[in-house]
């Protein structure tokens, strides 16, 4: 096969219909809107709408809550921290932040910050600057030697 014979299968594409384009193409005319009535006027939008009765979307109860000042935090295991520090993505003598894990790899991107939790096991002595941990976090840190900075609020 070469790049010349590459063509989709058969019956995958569709050309688009032209409407409104003459009595000979089907769809010319009223251009498949029928016959008069609201629908066949342009600027209608009716989704929703079930003829007077009470939609379906305010028949059901409200439910929930979204939190505007809610934070989203990036949740980085132990496990994979001293992953990256086995690469050499991260060293041992750096102090451990958002921007030295989107720099070796381990993250993506930054959210309101790092949350680090406890799978796996952590060898190497770290330094920890993050927004928080895990109760059990904290205590294989500062098991293997590590330090650990939290904000105010979060250390309570």
């Amino acid at each position: 096969m070469k790049l010349n014979e590459i063509k989709d299968n058969e019956g995958s594409t569709h050309s688009r219909k032209r409407l409104g384009r003459g009595i000979g193409s089907g769809t010319g005319k009223t251009g498949g809107r029928g016959v008069k009535g609201q629908k066949a006027r342009s600027g209608v939008a009716i989704n929703g709408f079930e003829g007077g009765q009470m939609p379906l979307y305010r028949r059901l109860p409200k439910r929930g809550f979204n939190n505007l000042f809610a934070k989203s935090y990036n949740t980085v295991s132990l496990g994979r921290i001293q992953a990256a520090v086995d690469a050499g993505k991260l060293s041992a003598g750096e102090t451990v932040t958002g921007e030295a894990l989107i720099k070796a790899g381990v993250i993506r991107r930054a959210k309101d910050g790092v949350r680090v939790l406890s799978d796996g096991e952590l060898t190497s002595k770290l330094s920890f600057d993050v927004a928080g941990a895990s109760q059990s976090a904290r205590e294989k840190i500062e098991k293997a030697g590590g330090s650990l900075k939290l904000p105010e609020a979060a250390a309570e």
